[in-house]
């Protein structure tokens, strides 16, 4: 037995230990309930704590990652604009330079232009000072011809027997290394083509650049020869072997007709029949190549200066393909460039929309909290008693007994 004194009136009275079990049972029932509720309200307000928490990191996290994504999209917009100027600078520099030399080169071709036009015109006021020296000539053409028939007395048995083209190439060879130590003038030994003239003479400068050729043939008969050739029956197989190697001039070096008087007054240009053509008697065989070496180097510098303003329009042909391939290779790498700028644009969506799935997930957290907490508020002695006789039975007999102690 155990005796409890009322708090309100001070009167003692004892009871069994059912009954101190059940009021000790009540009173630690309250406690709890307390505890209870204590514990809850701390809950949510740690819950609250949390939540605030989290929302302010997330919008932190949120304006930090939108700020990163903002000052790298600046970045690469301030690099491609670069670029572009760059590319526009770079292009409008190269234009710049390819027009410049364009009208260095226009400029040259027209000062080469002009050039060979006045060299054509000393040209042409030197061939009339040497027609009116060969008319001159012509007044001494008797004597001329009393030189060939003396000439041809002399060296009638001899050129027979060694042969014209011996005798030329005696004479050349004189002279060889005095008037021409740069010439070549050898026999003409390739038949491939099936014809071949006697003789080729070649000359060039100190840069490989052919000043003259000529292609030479020989022609002579002895006086008893019964058929007489003509100098014109050789002229067309003598054109042909001056194209097939290659040679500028082509020279008929002849005997032949020896009383006309036409080959007999000098040097005689027959290019009304073939182009750049001479027929001439032996004595004049060193003169003629003398007179055609002489008019090729007055027109060396411009073949020279033709020659140059070719390999420079071969350099901006180059220059522009090399610009070609610049522009290729530049559009090449603005092209990558723009292709990782749209990757580095998609790792950052694909970052903003990893911390939107962060978001949901603290939010549905959120969600799960305050459905804990509404199921906590929810919880009553009541529901907690339901269907279970024995604990609802000491709760009547608990409600009971505070009514009775009231009274």
């Amino acid at each position: 037995m155990h005796e409890i004194v009322c708090p309100h009136c001070g009167k003692a009275f004892t009871i069994d230990e059912a009954g101190y079990a059940d009021i000790v049972a009540q009173v630690r029932t309250k406690e709890f309930e307390a505890s209870l509720h204590e514990r809850l309200a701390l809950a949510e307000k740690d819950k609250l704590n949390a939540v605030e928490l989290a929302k302010a990191q997330l919008e932190a996290e949120l304006q930090q990652a939108a700020a990163a994504k903002d000052s790298e999209i600046q970045a690469l917009k301030a690099k491609l604009e670069a670029d572009d100027v760059a590319k526009q600078l770079a292009v409008r520099d190269a234009v710049a330079a390819v027009e410049k030399q364009r009208d260095e080169l226009r400029s040259g071709l027209e000062k080469a232009q002009l050039e060979m036009k006045l060299g054509e015109a000393s040209l042409k006021d030197k061939y009339e000072t040497e027609l009116k020296a060969r008319d001159t000539q012509i007044k001494d053409r008797d004597d001329a011809i009393e030189r060939l028939k003396d000439l041809k007395a002399r060296l009638s048995t001899k050129m027979v027997g060694e042969t014209l083209e011996q005798h030329c190439e005696t004479e050349f060879n004189r002279l060889r290394a005095t008037a021409f130590p740069k010439a070549y003038f050898e026999k003409d030994n390739d038949a491939r083509t099936g014809s071949k003239g006697d003789y080729i003479f070649r000359e060039s400068d100190d840069a490989d650049n052919e000043v003259v050729s000529i292609m030479f043939e020989m022609k002579n008969e002895s006086d008893t020869t019964a058929t007489k050739h003509k100098n014109e029956d050789f002229l067309r197989e003598l054109d042909k072997d001056r194209t097939e190697k290659g040679c500028e001039y082509a020279v008929l070096v002849s005997l032949l007709e020896p009383d006309s008087e036409l080959y007999n007054g000098g040097i005689v240009d027959v290019s009304h029949r073939h182009p750049k053509m001479y027929v001439v008697r032996p004595q004049f065989f060193i003169p003629i190549i003398t007179l055609l070496r002489n008019a090729a180097q007055n027109s060396l510098a411009y073949k020279q200066e033709l020659a140059l303003v070719r390999a420079q329009s071969v350099d901006v042909t180059e220059f522009e393909s090399q610009l070609d391939a610049f522009k290729t290779a530049f559009g090449k790498n603005y092209d990558l460039a723009s292709r990782r700028f749209q990757l580095a644009i998609d790792e950052i969506d694909k970052s903003i929309d990893h911390l939107q799935k962060t978001k949901e997930a603290l939010l549905g957290s959120e969600r799960n909290l305050r459905l804990a907490n509404d199921k906590a508020q929810d919880v009553t002695i009541k529901k907690l008693t339901r269907g279970n006789a024995t604990m609802a039975a000491k709760f009547d007999a608990l409600k009971d007994g505070d009514g009775a102690t009231a009274e």
